[in-house]
């Protein structure tokens, strides 16, 4: 089949299987990996006619982007809070689960010591490509998240860097401890000089204007596999290392272009993560399914219910971490891509130098990468959230601006039992808010300390109501990839500066909330004039439309807000998204207090006290 045929068969499957595991709530990677598996071993569709040491190589410089790309997420701050327990997890954790992992290789899987120390340290690595994933979806606290999320990225070049040294031992004529130490340390030394200097100097030149915007992207990313190629030439697969330490200090630099530069990175790691975990499994044969024995199901029990554990255990003995964080860590430790990447390349290579049981190499750990990753998948959210670690449900309000209106707003929505954060950098506007029972952060929304302390995993919409219409728009866009852009929304601006050419556009802005004009001075006013945040709930006799008849134009005498399903499923009210409402669902709207013919909850305004600065 032609190459350009293959590579679009390859790019069509894995991004129509990212698709699928989102629309049906499964880890992506084990959607890929079927795919791959039916494309290749099953129907054979995709024979790519490569050597195995030309695929290595271009499978080497996707897994270098992904884990650069997860170096820039990771965040210094982040260890004023669990340092601690990031230091067991990536210096004392590597070496118990090589150990621990090893044995289980041996004794139950029955392969050779050589083949069990790769394949132990192989299995070091905890795969940030699913761990990310599985944490946004998991909704857990900033704290635990962290720890995986630090222990995933930190660990992967070290489980690679682990294996390469373990191979060089067993398969190089002269090889030995001494060898080994200093492959260690050449791999650190290489990896601070390209990686730390390098990516500091890389931030420094754009910085400068060194390089125009339009390039800075797209020259990072041949940056990244040009230090992770001369890295590989000083040290064998000391590359993936380097990388993941120019992403670090590039992340935390604090550049201008951070976010515009980590946005084509994710982008394009999610598109190589599509490709590779096709191309991957497709490779497998199927002599080596048959590999597959009770002995490799029991030691992949053994990886699950008795490495992972005691490795956490030991590690974490005697750390000042929360008992619940070390549970949850000795449970959750899903395999990604890099323990993929690592097997199809030594796998091979250990066949080739004599080890005939390596066949089994890879097929295991596709095993392994399947079990864990619907295991911790689908276990992760309920166990967090049992064990108080994660929000219950996605369902809150996160509003930026305190007033008198906002806090009437946020007393309904109280009484309706949806969660509602209010944030403000005044701690007079927020103190009636806050002695109202309503939770609050004083602090600047869009700061490095809110991005660290707010936890936001239980809510799901964000409104900025300030009276700053460009300061809305600006957190709007800052947050809504975090929260969806289809669900962040601002106040519509005064209508002094409320014609269409002087408008800020969609893509600068949130979505305007409510019925223009809906603005923060219009709002303030009519509640100095009477009017109150009400509900009322929807049956068959009277809907949306009976109400507006009752209550009058809407937008001029009364305002529509938004609505709560029977669920409890917030929805806030836009003209400018579609709007859904049937019986059951509870309305919440701005209206004159004797404004509406209905029975309905009426929730008034705490006493009207000057919020001043």
């Amino acid at each position: 089949m032609h190459i350009a045929t293959l590579l679009l068969i390859m790019l069509s499957a894995g991004l129509a299987s990212q698709w699928l595991a989102w629309r049906i709530h499964l880890p992506a990677i084990v959607v890929l990996i079927t795919s791959g598996l039916l494309l290749g071993p099953v129907s054979g569709i995709i024979e790519l006619g490569l050597s195995q040491t030309e695929l290595t190589e271009l499978i080497g410089l996707g897994v270098a982007i992904i884990l650069f790309e997860g170096g820039m997420d990771l965040k210094l701050g982040e260890i004023r809070r669990v340092g601690h327990g990031v230091g067991r997890l990536t210096i004392l954790g590597p070496p118990l689960a090589w150990i621990f992992g090893t044995l289980a290789a041996h004794l139950l899987a029955g392969l050779s010591w050589p083949v069990s120390w790769v394949l132990g340290a192989i299995l070091v690595v905890t795969g940030p490509t699913v761990i990310l994933p599985l944490l946004r979806q998991a909704r857990l606290n900033k704290d635990s998240a962290s720890l995986l999320k630090w222990e995933g990225i930190v660990n992967d070049p070290v489980g690679v860097l682990l294996a390469v040294l373990t191979f060089q031992y067993f398969t190089l004529a002269g090889s030995g401890w001494t060898q080994a130490l200093m492959g260690v340390g050449a791999a650190i030394g290489v990896a601070a000089l390209l990686g730390g200097l390098g990516g500091w100097l890389t931030g420094w030149l754009y910085r400068r204007g060194a390089v125009p915007a339009y390039l800075k992207a797209p020259l990072l990313m041949v940056l990244v596999l040009a230090v992770y190629w001369a890295s590989n030439l000083v040290q064998h697969e000391a590359g993936l290392l380097t990388v993941t330490v120019m992403g670090l200090v590039i992340g935390n630099m604090k550049l201008v272009e951070r976010e515009p530069l980590r946005q084509f990175k994710e982008n394009l790691t999610i598109v190589l993560l599509s490709v590779l975990f096709i191309v991957i499994p497709s490779q497998l044969k199927v002599s080596q399914l048959e590999l597959l024995n009770w002995r490799v199901a029991a030691f992949v029990l053994a990886v699950l219910l008795l490495v992972r554990p005691l490795t956490i255990a030991l590690a974490t003995l005697g750390a000042p971490m929360r008992g619940k964080d070390k549970l949850l860590l000795a449970w959750i430790a899903p395999r990604g891509i890099v323990a993929a990447a690592t097997a199809g390349i030594f796998g091979p290579a250990l066949v080739a130098a004599g080890y005939q049981d390596a066949e089994a190499l890879l097929p295991i750990v596709f095993l392994i990468i399947i079990v864990t990753v619907l295991a911790h998948g689908v276990t992760l959210g309920p166990l967090a959230r049992k064990m108080s670690l994660a929000a219950e449900e996605e369902n809150g309000l996160l509003i930026v601006g305190a007033s008198p209106w906002t806090l009437a707003l946020a007393q309904t929505l109280k009484n309706l039992e949806v969660d509602v954060v209010v944030t403000d950098g005044s701690y007079q506007r927020l103190k009636p808010i806050r002695m109202d029972g309503i939770k609050v952060y004083y602090g600047e929304i869009l700061s490095e300390h809110a991005e660290h302390e707010l936890e936001d995993e239980h809510l799901s919409f964000l409104l900025c109501a300030t009276d700053n219409h460009y300061y809305n728009a600006l957190v709007c866009k800052a947050q809504g990839h975090e929260f969806g852009h289809h669900r962040t929304f601002q106040l519509a601006p005064h209508h002094e500066s409320g014609q269409e050419q002087k408008r800020l556009t969609l893509q600068q802005r949130g979505y305007f909330a409510f019925e223009p004009p809906t603005d923060y001075y219009t709002l303030q006013q009519r509640l100095s004039d009477g009017w109150t945040v009400q509900t009322t709930r929807l049956s068959k006799d009277f809907d949306l439309d009976r109400l507006k008849s009752r209550l009058g134009e809407l937008g001029k005498d009364w305002l529509l807000l938004g609505s709560v399903s029977p669920q409890g499923e917030l929805q806030i009210y836009s003209n400018e998204q579609p709007f859904k409402s049937a019986a059951g669902w509870t309305l919440f709207y701005f209206s004159p207090e004797n404004g509406t013919m209905v029975q309905v909850d009426t929730v008034k305004p705490a006493d009207e006290v000057a919020l001043a600065e």
